[in-house]
């Protein structure tokens, strides 16, 4: 099983590899680009061959691009729309220079004016484009949500309507985080729960479509729909639940990813430990 967290990108972009393994990573996910902007970093190919050479002498992989903050492609705006449309179709290109075999992201939120069901027609038919549009072998990761409002795939039934409708089948899988599917009412809690919860989501979407964790503790209680992040054990998951989850058959060998609260420089350390203590 492979440990990482997420990683500044600030500076070099060669210096995630350097920042992963100082605090133990042998995965790590980055965003490639600003995540609360629509300007594009530019790739120089020199510091990325650096990087990827850097990621294998340290045996970091798989690197995962997560995609920034801003797209919605439920949107029922016409101009935010083309233009996550646009986003989505540039981390798919980011992503392959950059060598990350996934990329992940938020699946989006209908609008006032929309509904539930036009959301999820927008997401797909977006999706679509993108894959028409951007031809490589980088699968797309729909990560689960908290629920909170007009949030779309919070369920995994919204999840697996998405997926059902993508022409191109191969490149579309899922990033389940605890603690967004704690909160919007899968239990994680128990051996028995995790059990119950993983078996839904393979009789719902199919486990093989499982890629990619992130282990987030909550600081909200179960089906609260409030998205608090918290360290690994010390919220309304436990430890309990975490030791479980790892020790899952789905999960021995997926990729997990951390994005627990980091105010001291030794939080990620911290909760790193904690997760490898419980997957032995």
């Amino acid at each position: 099983m492979r440990f990482g967290a997420h990683i500044s990108i600030a500076g070099k972009i060669y210096q995630v590899a350097e920042r992963a393994k100082r605090i133990g990573c042998n995965t790590a996910q980055i965003f490639s680009r600003n995540p609360r902007g629509w300007q594009l970093k530019e790739l120089f190919l020199d510091e990325v061959k650096r990087l990827k050479g850097d990621l294998r002498i340290f045996d970091i992989h798989p690197l995962i691009v997560h995609m920034p903050y801003l797209p919605n492609l439920a949107s029922s705006k016409i101009g935010l729309y083309l233009k996550s449309v646009n986003a989505l179709e540039e981390d798919l290109k980011r992503s392959e220079v950059l060598g990350a075999p996934y990329l992940v992201s938020h699946i989006g939120s209908f609008s006032n004016f929309s509904s539930r069901e036009e959301g999820l027609e927008r997401i797909i038919e977006g999706i679509n484009t993108a894959f028409s549009k951007v031809k490589n072998d980088i699968i797309l990761l729909l990560e689960n949500t908290a629920g909170g409002g007009r949030e779309l795939g919070s369920r995994f039934e919204e999840i697996a309507e998405i997926i059902k409708n993508i022409k191109e089948k191969k490149r579309i899988g899922v990033c389940l985080d605890t603690c967004h599917g704690f909160v919007s009412g899968y239990d994680f809690r128990t051996k028995k729960a995790v059990s119950e919860t993983l078996k839904l989501f393979d009789d719902l979407i199919g486990l093989e479509r499982l890629r990619v964790i992130h282990a987030n503790d909550s600081k909200s209680p179960l089906g609260s729909h409030i998205d608090r992040h918290w360290h690994i054990g010390e919220g309304y998951i436990g430890k309990e639940g975490f030791r479980a989850l790892l020790h899952h058959p789905a999960i021995r060998n997926l990729p997990v990813i951390i994005e627990t609260p980091f105010k001291e420089p030794g939080d990620d350390l911290r909760n790193l430990a904690t997760l490898r203590k419980l997957a032995k």
